[in-house]
């Protein structure tokens, strides 16, 4: 919450709660990363991720197509060898061809860079092509014409008949690659040689401009983060050295010049430049750094040459820690995506068996030919394979990622991005979130017998350890520099402020508990604004305003949530009821809550949640430091101010990379733009499937017409999800 107006306790330390922060997906024991270099079958991925769930001793494993990476956890670290070893039997038993590389930790992955363009493929299908229009074109005898086909028919599918009868030896029958071997070789058998070459000749075409559109949307997606920092300038003594940023302490100085990234986080101590800060926050506009500003990993310097001391390790870095959100986000999958993963394990052999049934009964029973409905039977084999759902499914919840984190909004997973489809009821913080968190002293109140600038003398005695917002804003008020070993005692007293002696005084600072608590008479003062109170020796001195502004978008947020169809919007602070009140009316909240502490919000975040229906859900806005147990307890933790925070992005499900309330909107808008597109292409899939499906099974559709309800449905529901990414408009 960064610093909370109601505690003028100014230690912030007492403010915690101490509520572990829920892991976000990440489970205790140990974890191990695997790469599956050449994974190009979403069918298969089903597959390998359903059997290694299945290993004794996983707690879960989760693989992620768009990212080829399978992330296994397990309850003992002392399993994990044996069970990344059967592991990787799995997959080579479902993907023979596929190299698993081990990652060792986000700093050493692999980089995935595949041909986005698959050349001899390409050359296979353009020779199989010729021969097919030959051999079609042309009259020629029987057996030269088989030849023909035969000749186009292995060029072109010999690769997959191949790996259906290596497959079948393992045990694993029902795949794309049988059910196109046997719906293939079956109209060999009844003579229909041009529908057999053709069935596998588009099946091919079908599947590599499925794979070039999967290829260009890792890249392009993986471009989005492109932040991974290549080396740092390392200054020693009179010495620029040009190291890894993983060997650069904190400390030390690196030199950034103009047109590279900062490699670490870190302060300016010399220099000034402008600095594009959009592949973090998607904002297009520069910011100004100079000595003394904050720098990020990531940012790109653009003019000025900058000496920054870093201040975090390249592991600590928000850099790093971007990459391993991004890196990992397709793991946490969403549950449409766990259903059609389910779904397919069922549709598959359930069709296959219709295809069975087609075949044989209707002969059996009537006097109807086998081939007649051997024919319709091969119809459903073709419809049969699942690829359209299971690959465009989790692409277009990756693109959906993707294209929030171009808009500055990291979506740690599908879940989370389908979960804001749901949302009821929107939860803030007020300071840090709603307001700026830069605290002024707009006003100072004396007591009869002391004058303002005694008040603020004895606060910033008081307030001279802190490094509390309200602190700083007094001392920068008092504009002097405080002898701190005059004050000879200081005590925080959790939830009402400061007990200090100095100069041999008494003093306090806080807020009206303290007063009270300590029976000393003062002065209620009803104006805008956090309110320290000053006592010295028992004698009330008067009281400091000081004021915290609102952001300029925060208003506009709140009604634009309401736009959206966000049934509650709801404000938490520790202000008092009059300064809580005036804010929560001027920003158009339904309800505020006021001089609430840390654990008093969790209290209120459980009640609003029994409030909402089972289908609601509950998202809390906060900026990610004293909020982390709001943001554990929510449905949806959304942190704010994540430039400043390392604990927004530890804590939070979403982390909105700038200060921008309104954010929010586009995330939701995202995530409702993403199932959109995610259902456009489940209703398009089964319906046209289940349109051949019936006219096949009744003799009206043809092979051709399976061949488009099966790669060209695939196709074009992948080439629908890509549109996921794209989010310009929002």
């Amino acid at each position: 919450m960064g610093a909370d107006p109601g505690c003028t306790c100014t230690g912030c330390t007492s403010c915690t709660v101490n509520i572990e922060p829920k892991a976000n997906g990440l489970l205790a024991g140990a974890k191990k990363s695997l790469v599956l270099m050449g994974l190009s079958c979403a069918n298969c991925a089903a597959k390998i991720e359903n059997e290694v769930n299945k290993l004794a001793g996983v707690q879960t494993a989760s693989l992620d197509f768009m990212a080829k990476r399978l992330i296994i956890y397990v309850y003992n670290e002392q399993d994990l060898d044996e069970i990344t070893d059967q592991a990787a039997e799995i997959i080579k038993k479902f993907e023979p061809d596929v190299e698993v590389i081990e990652e060792h930790g986000a700093d050493d992955a692999p980089v995935i860079e595949e041909d986005v363009i698959n050349k001899k493929e390409l050359i296979k299908i353009g020779a199989g092509a010729v021969l097919f229009a030959v051999a079609l074109g042309f009259e020629f005898s029987f057996w030269t014409e088989f030849v023909l086909f035969l000749a186009s028919y292995i060029l072109v599918g010999g690769d997959v008949v191949w790996r259906a009868l290596r497959n079948i030896s393992r045990g694993q029958v029902f795949d794309e690659n049988f059910l196109m071997s046997v719906a293939t070789i079956g109209a060999f058998a009844i003579r229909q040689f041009p529908e057999g070459v053709a069935v596998m000749l588009f099946f091919k075409i079908g599947e590599f401009f499925q794979d070039l559109a999967v290829n260009r949307s890792r890249r392009s997606i993986s471009a989005l983060m492109d932040i991974r920092p290549d080396y740092a300038n390392l200054k020693v003594g009179d010495e620029i050295k040009t190291v890894s940023p993983e060997g650069v302490k904190i400390g030390d100085l690196i030199v950034v010049k103009p047109g590279e990234k900062v490699p670490l986080d870190g302060i300016v101590i010399e220099g000034a430049s402008m600095v594009d800060t959009s592949a973090l926050t998607g904002e297009s506009v520069p910011r100004d750094v100079d000595e003394g500003s904050d720098i990020l990993g990531g940012f790109i310097n653009q003019n000025g040459v900058l000496s920054v001391q870093v201040t975090k390790g390249f592991g600590d870095s928000t850099v790093s820690k971007i990459l391993d959100l991004v890196q990992n986000a397709s793991s946490k999958k969403a549950p449409t995506e766990h259903f059609i993963t389910k779904f397919a394990r069922y549709y598959t052999p359930i069709v296959v068996f219709g295809a069975l049934a087609i075949a044989l009964i209707p002969p059996l029973v009537t006097q109807a030919t086998f081939s007649q409905w051997i024919y319709r039977a091969l119809v459903f084999l073709v419809v049969s394979c699942p690829c359209a759902l299971v690959i465009s499914i989790p692409l277009g919840f990756f693109g959906g990622i993707g294209g929030a984190s171009k808009k500055g909004i990291l979506v740690k997973g599908g879940n989370y991005l389908e979960a804001l489809n749901d949302v009821d009821t929107v939860v803030f913080d007020k300071t840090g979130t709603l307001t700026k968190g830069v605290f002024k002293v707009t006003e100072i109140v004396p007591k009869d017998g002391f004058s303002s600038d005694d008040l603020l003398e004895l606060a910033a005695h008081a307030e001279v350890f802190s490094n509390h917002p309200i602190a700083v804003s007094i001392l920068n008020a008092y504009g002097k520099t405080v002898n701190q070993e005059a004050v000879d005692s200081y005590d925080e007293v959790f939830g009402h402020g400061i007990k200090a002696a100095a100069n041999g005084r008494k003093i306090l600072a806080g807020n009206s508990r303290l007063m009270r608590k300590e029976n000393i008479s003062y002065d209620e003062a009803d104006v805008p604004g956090t309110i320290v109170h000053v006592a010295v020796n028992k004698t009330y001195a008067g009281c400091i305003v000081i004021s915290d502004e609102i952001k300029e978008d925060s208003k506009e947020a709140i009604k634009a949530l309401k736009d959206i169809g966000i049934r509650k919007t709801v404000m938490l602070t520790g202000d008092r009821r009059a300064v809580g009140e005036k804010a929560a009316k001027e920003l158009g909240f339904d309800e505020v809550y006021t001089e609430l502490l840390p654990d008093h919000k969790v209290e209120q975040v459980e009640r609003l949640e029994k409030e909402i229906g089972s289908n609601g859900k509950l998202v809390f806005v906060g900026d990610g430091i004293n909020d982390a147990p709001v943001l554990a307890r929510a449905d949806i933790g959304v942190a704010m101010g994540a430039l400043g925070s390392d604990a927004a992005i530890e804590a939070a499900d979403v982390v909105l990379m700038t200060d921008e309330p309104s954010q929010l909107v586009k995330a939701i808008k995202i995530a409702k733009r993403t199932k959109r597109i995610v259902q456009q292409n489940i209703i398009f899939a089964l319906g046209i499937k289940g349109v051949v499906l019936v006219l096949g099974a009744v003799g009206i559709a043809t092979m051709w017409a399976a061949v488009f309800a099966d790669v060209g449905v695939a196709l074009i529901a992948v080439l629908n999800s890509t549109r996921a990414m794209y989010v310009k408009n929002i």
